[in-house]
């Protein structure tokens, strides 16, 4: 049986019929940097209930399958237009699609600070979900494209950088600001922000050419841009990765994103100000993690160190501090913001997922394959925000303490997670 390709195979390199001159360095700088400032702002807007859980929480009276339902809305909103959204990106290009994108993000933005009760809170989260849905997809692309293979897991990693700066951006100082200015001004200002980032997207970012060497090539690229997904949903390397798309990394971003600051102030005991601190270090670390990958990636490449390689051997790591966590629950009350940190910055292996998918298909299908794992991964991130406070609602109604309940539900997320990495181990 022949083996999978992965971002080391020569034919990404060269075998490519719809690959063309990389940009120059310059130009490669100023399109990553636009598309940086969008992405960042779609992970601030993403995070940024985290922090503002305590206040939603009190001023709209919400339980926890409520607050998890609020989080998901905003990822389910997001894995909905994810289907199509591949479709447009390989047919129209990163730029039309992704300025398309955002300025439903700007109305959603508007629409959540104008939220007077749970419905509007819930609806605007999900079209904010559906107006940030490209931030990353249609960069990576257009990398895809436009960039250098050698450089793509590298533009990869830096992108996820932006985005832990993104999240970062929505603790501590989200918690300074909200005294001052109120949470209902922040998304009106996040809303002129995301403005301001597609004027400069649209100034920046070349148009999408789809030219090729041959009459025959521009059949061939049309039935490819025709095809659907159906080519990328039976590839067995894709399917492989799906799990792990689902549990692990999608797993990793609810808790970043939502549960590791409720865990903070119900579990451990922390105030809501230590707790914010805590996500504020997490995101951080996830910061320099991915900072530290992208200038390594090119290294370990030579080495031989593919994604593949790099999750078998480290995606175990992450298990430890999230196992220690659940069993110990308060005993740990000092150390709960550490160990979620451990377990997020362990988690970050799994980032090589997205870059090896893309590496493993034709340009013209690259825009499907990542969008469609996208999918994977923030459908993982809807069902563990909502499934693990379901399940903390479960226990607590059939008697167990709050802090029993969150061992319990976090403990259930682990297990799966182990799963998931089995069916990855196994299905070599």
């Amino acid at each position: 049986m022949t083996r999978p390709p992965t971002f080391l195979d020569a034919n990404f390199r060269t075998n490519d019929p719809t690959a063309v001159k990389p940009m120059s360095q310059g130009k490669a700088v100023a399109v990553f940097a636009v598309f940086a400032c969008a992405y960042f702002l779609s992970t601030l807007i993403r995070a940024i209930t985290a922090t503002l859980a305590p206040t939603l929480v009190q001023e709209f009276a919400l339980n926890a399958r409520d607050l998890g339902l609020l989080a998901g809305a905003y990822f389910l909103g997001f894995a909905a237009i994810q289907l199509p959204l591949g479709k447009w990106l390989d047919r129209l290009g990163p730029k039309k699609v992704l300025l398309a994108f955002l300025s439903v993000a700007v109305v959603a933005c508007f629409a959540f600070s104008m939220a007077t009760n749970f419905l509007g809170l819930v609806s605007a989260r999900m079209l904010c979900g559906v107006g940030v849905g490209a931030c990353l997809m249609a960069p990576l692309t257009g990398y895809r494209r436009w960039f250098a293979p050698a450089n793509q897991m590298r533009a990869n990693s830096w992108m996820l950088m932006v985005g832990a700066l993104g999240m970062v951006a929505s603790t501590l100082p989200v918690q300074w600001l909200l005294p001052l200015a109120g949470w209902r001004p922040m998304f009106m200002g996040l809303g002129v922000a995301v403005v301001l980032s597609m004027l400069f997207i649209a100034w920046q970012v070349p148009a999408w050419v789809t030219t090729s060497p041959s009459p025959q090539s521009d059949l061939a690229r049309a039935s490819t841009v025709d095809s659907g997904y159906a080519e990328v949903w039976r590839n067995p390397y894709f399917r492989r990765l799906v799990p792990l798309g689902l549990f692990n990394y999608g797993g990793m971003v609810a808790l970043q994103t939502l549960w590791a600051a409720p865990w903070m102030i119900k579990v451990a005991g922390y105030s809501p100000v230590q707790a914010a601190t805590g996500m504020f270090w997490i995101n951080v670390a996830m910061l320099v993690a991915y900072w530290l990958w992208g200038l390594v990636n090119p290294w370990l490449a030579r080495h031989g160190f593919t994604g593949e390689r790099l999750i078998t051997y480290g995606l175990p790591l992450s298990f430890v501090p999230l196992a220690i966590v659940v069993i110990a629950g308060s005993a740990v009350s000092e150390g709960a913001g550490a160990l979620l940190l451990l377990f997020c910055v362990s988690s970050s292996v799994t980032a090589f997922a997205q870059p090896s998918v893309a590496l493993a298909f034709q340009a013209e299908l690259a825009g499907r394959a990542l969008s469609a794992y996208n999918l994977v991964i923030f459908c993982g991130v809807f069902t563990v925000q909502w499934g693990v406070g379901l399940l903390i609602d479960l226990f607590r109604n059939i008697g167990w303490s709050e802090v029993s309940a969150y061992q319990g539900a976090l403990g259930i997320f682990g297990m799966c997670c182990m799963g998931a990495y089995l069916y990855f181990l196994r299905a070599k």
